[in-house]
């Protein structure tokens, strides 16, 4: 069988013949690998090939060099670059020219699979001539399927390749592009693929929105493109707007008051919803981005330096002109959309939310207007609208303003949780969510609350879709009234009263055995908060809701082998993690009163490890149940911890499933914390793990700053025996503090760097505590040089947390206590330390907690600095 046919069978209605072919086709791609692409890619080449074939081999191929994991992406890099040279260029040229195909599907095959090897290979500087053939494609062919296929190419490179690796044929890129989306363009799908291009390139055309020609230019590309004949055209341009709103706003002044602000009310009222959905999300975007500009100020102030942003008011000035249009187009629901799906009135109604959260107070005027109006209307969408209305307000302006307006509302809103519309009880639920999170002060315990229950109860036995709002809504209430916490002592409580009937309630949503519109994962959910939130005398309800939940989680270990069907294993398996989240929440609340429990729920929960596959969502959830019984049990855990290592042990290694991985390595801490010595016998392959992890080029980032922070507990759980692995942990902390991050490298190498820091920190804290119990600070000697270097550059940093500011304050003073003053009195004298511990005591905000570790560390330092 040759490989046309097997591509075909691929498609088959036909089961078998189905997965026969594509088992055949994967023994191909993993024994036969460079036959197998050269033969997909003279299938895509090939004109006499039907066009679902070659659509077919053009994803195959881009599926043998794509994925979304990191390692394996790394695996496919090496094949396709270790492929022969000659064979690889004859892929490529197979490829590029499919391009000029008459099939069209095939040229857009083609243009993904040309994106995929360019991720590859653009980065390491080889296939240099290939933007320039595309470029060259677009503005000397005549060809139109080229040129269409080209750009795509052009569009799917920009969005899976570093910007950084553009950007020295931006120029060339963005004249293409241009030249293509322009109203002289003839062909309009040449015009579109275009203008979806642009929207991929703009990231790495900074440069060219710096120069105002050029930006002129490309802002009137754009906006002709919106006024385009062809639909497509004109819903790509106004998501162009909306990208180049997020990049450049400080730009968008002048576009703003001569073209924007018209344009996208218009779009608002078009006709086609897509149109009108990428108008209302460029207003969310102006809206977003000026809520994000005024954090920035904010920011800038409470450092003491001014802020090079500058919030124009764009919602502010648009308000009147924009805000009706929103509120009318919150009234066009469709009775018979699919509730996840997005549409034009959903989007209006975001759109108001941030609106609200921009210009705060002054939306709630004609909101409200809009609202009496409407809530009370024959016209169900209207009613509904003007719930939805009242709901998005909530956020932004100050919390006195709505508080007397929402008193007045609640009896009218809880009457509707009876409407006889569906949409209506779901949206009045919402927001009196709302209202439960951010106006809780307008509910009164003795006028509103008992009807409030009420209502929200009795939504639970309604329509399925209501009760995820009705389940929010109850752990507002629980978080904003109860006042308690894990450990907390307060005897009892404003929803004490209520607990019984509200536990009663969930626990009869969460019997069902479908969880349709997530109505039982919502039910545990709340169910856990409202455990998390309960008062010291409804403890015997919650060790009775313990039983029940173990009770139940035996019945799925029990039922597991009856279970037939992709789909039922997965409704299976998502129950049991409802199950053991709701257990890790009653677990922490009852603290030592889980204790006697302990067996039964170890058992139970090495059973579901057991029976569960490796990549199952369980073992997380599992997990993290464990974690919670580690601090109640203390050092009693170790009867159980022989028998759990291995598991331990296999999810450290399970370096794919990297969060499994990363709850593994905060487990260690946990259990170090709570064992302390007694934690010495597995430290050496504690240790082996996360050293091994922590050199992997395959495991993700974000596990790296937990192990780090786990050396620190670690340490403090073992002390001087720590010793041992003192060198090695602390040449690793210093390799990771000289990783930088810059504004170009995005926001998730910023994040991660920080991360990073925050776990090198915490290291550093619980070695220099260990060490500082047992009196070994000779040690730490040489290390302390590069110790103080790091805490310098981190005094630098605006926008560090406070906690991490704490942690600093508290490593100085811990530092000081420990080292003898002759050999590290200078370093304290450093203008950087006086300015930190200063931060520390003085700084609004910060907690009493910080401040006092800030005097504490000062006397410290102030005494080494003093030689005594």
């Amino acid at each position: 069988m040759n490989i046309s046919e097997l591509l075909a069978n691929t498609l088959s209605s036909d089961a078998r013949l189905r997965a026969d072919a594509t088992q055949q086709l994967e023994v191909i791609c993993r024994n036969h690998w460079s036959v197998y692409m050269h033969m997909l890619s003279q299938e895509l080449v090939n004109e006499q090939s039907p066009s679902h074939i070659r659509s077919a081999s053009g994803l195959a191929l881009k599926n043998s060099l794509t994925s979304k994991e990191r390692y394996r992406q790394e695996e496919y890099n090496q094949k396709w670059l270790s492929l022969e040279q000659s064979l690889k260029q004859q892929i490529k040229q197979n490829t590029i020219l499919t391009l000029a195909s008459q099939d069209g599907k095939a040229g857009q095959a083609a243009a993904q699979f040309i994106a995929a090897i360019a991720a590859i290979e653009l980065p390491i500087n080889q296939w240099p001539e290939l933007m320039a053939t595309l470029v060259q494609n677009v503005s000397e062919g005549q060809n139109s399927n080229l040129k269409q296929a080209s750009l795509q190419a052009i569009g799917y490179i920009c969005e899976t390749v570093d910007p950084n690796n553009l950007a020295a044929q931006s120029n060339a890129i963005l004249t293409a592009v241009v030249q293509g989306a322009r109203k002289e363009e003839p062909n309009s799908s040449v015009r579109l693929a275009a203008v979806s291009a642009l929207f991929d390139s703009l990231e790495f055309v900074k440069e060219n929105f710096e120069r105002e020609g050029e930006r002129n230019y490309i802002m009137q590309v754009v906006c002709e493109a919106t006024q385009s004949e062809d639909v497509r055209v004109q819903i790509t341009a106004f998501g162009c707007l909306v990208r180049i709103m997020q990049l450049y706003y400080d730009k968008m002044k002048f576009y703003m008051e001569k073209a924007l602000f018209g344009l996208t009310v218009l779009g608002m009222k078009h006709d086609d919803e897509k149109v009108a959905l990428q108008a209302v999300e460029f207003w969310s975007t102006v809206c977003e981005e000026e809520i994000d500009v005024n954090l920035e100020i904010q920011e800038a102030l409470e450092n003491g330096i001014s802020s090079e942003r500058e919030n124009f008011q764009f919602a502010k000035i648009a308000l009147p002109e924009v805000l009706p249009v929103l509120l009318q187009l919150m009234c066009k629901q469709d009775e018979d959309v699919d509730e996840d799906e997005w549409n034009i009135s959903m989007a209006a109604g975001t759109c108001v939310q941030l609106f609200s959260q921009c210009v705060e107070g002054i939306i709630v005027g004609p909101v409200l207007t809009f609202v009496e109006a409407n809530i009370r209307s024959d016209d169900w969408k209207r009613r509904e609208a003007g719930v939805m209305a009242l709901g998005s307000i909530l956020e932004g302006p100050d919390p006195k303003l709505l508080e007397t307006l929402m008193q007045e509302a609640l009896p009218v809103l809880i009457s509707m949780m009876s409407d006889p519309v569906v949409q209506v009880q779901d949206t009045t639920a919402w927001t009196l969510g709302r209202i439960s999170d951010l106006v809780i002060n307008a509910i009164s315990p003795e006028i509103h609350l008992p009807s409030l229950i009420h209502a929200l109860l009795n939504g639970l036995n309604a329509n399925p879709r209501i009760v995820s709002n009705c389940c929010w809504a109850l752990m507002n209430l629980s978080e904003q009234l109860d006042g308690c916490s894990y450990g907390s002592k307060q005897q009892t409580s404003i929803m004490s009263p209520y607990f019984e009937n509200i536990v009663s309630s969930l626990l009869g949503v969460t019997e069902r055995t479908i969880n349709e519109n997530n109505s039982r994962t919502s039910a545990y959910e709340a169910l856990s908060t409202i455990v998390t939130h309960s008062s010291l005398d409804m403890i015997p309800i919650v060790s009775r809701l313990l039983i029940v939940i173990l009770e139940r989680l035996e019945r799925t270990i029990a039922f597991r082998d009856q279970i037939i069907g992709v789909d039922e294993r997965t409704n299976h398996e998502k129950h049991q993690s409802n199950l053991c989240n709701t257990l890790t929440s009653i677990i922490r609340r009852l603290g030592a009163d889980a204790r006697p429990s302990s067996d039964r729920i170890m058992t139970i929960l090495f059973q579901l490890i057991q029976s569960a596959s490796r990549q199952s969502i369980i073992h997380e959830d599992v997990f993290l149940a464990i974690s919670a019984l580690t601090l109640v049990l203390d050092g009693y855990f170790c009867v159980y911890l022989d028998s759990f290592v291995p598991f331990l042990y296999s999810a450290l290694s399970n370096i794919e499933e990297y969060q499994l991985c990363s709850i593994a390595v905060g487990l260690i801490g946990d259990i170090s914390r709570a064992l302390g010595d007694k934690v010495i016998p597995y430290c050496d392959n504690f240790m082996t793990h996360l050293l091994q992890n922590l050199q992997s080029s395959v495991l993700h980032p974000n596990v790296k700053p937990v192990i780090l922070s786990c050396f620190g507990d670690i340490a403090l759980a073992i002390g001087s025996n720590f010793m041992k692995y003192l060198e090695v942990v602390m040449q690793l902390l210093q390799q990771a503090s000289i990783i930088y991050s810059t504004p170009d490298q995005g926001y998730e190498m910023i994040d991660y760097v920080n991360q990073l820091r925050e776990g090198i920190v915490e290291a550093y804290v619980g070695i220099v505590q260990a060490l500082k119990e047992e009196k070994k600070s000779n040690p730490l000697l040489p290390h302390i040089p590069h110790i103080f270097r790091f805490l310098a550059m981190m005094h630098n940093i605006h926008d560090k947390s406070e906690s991490l500011t704490r942690a600093m304050i508290g490593l100085l003073g811990d530092l000081a206590d420990i080292i003898p003053s002759n050999q590290i009195s200078s370093m304290f004298q450093e203008e950087w330390v006086n300015e930190c511990l200063k931060q520390g005591r003085t700084k609004p905000g910060y907690s009493s907690a910080t401040k006092e570790i800030a005097r504490w560390s000062t006397e410290q330092i102030k005494a080494v600095i003093n030689g005594k």
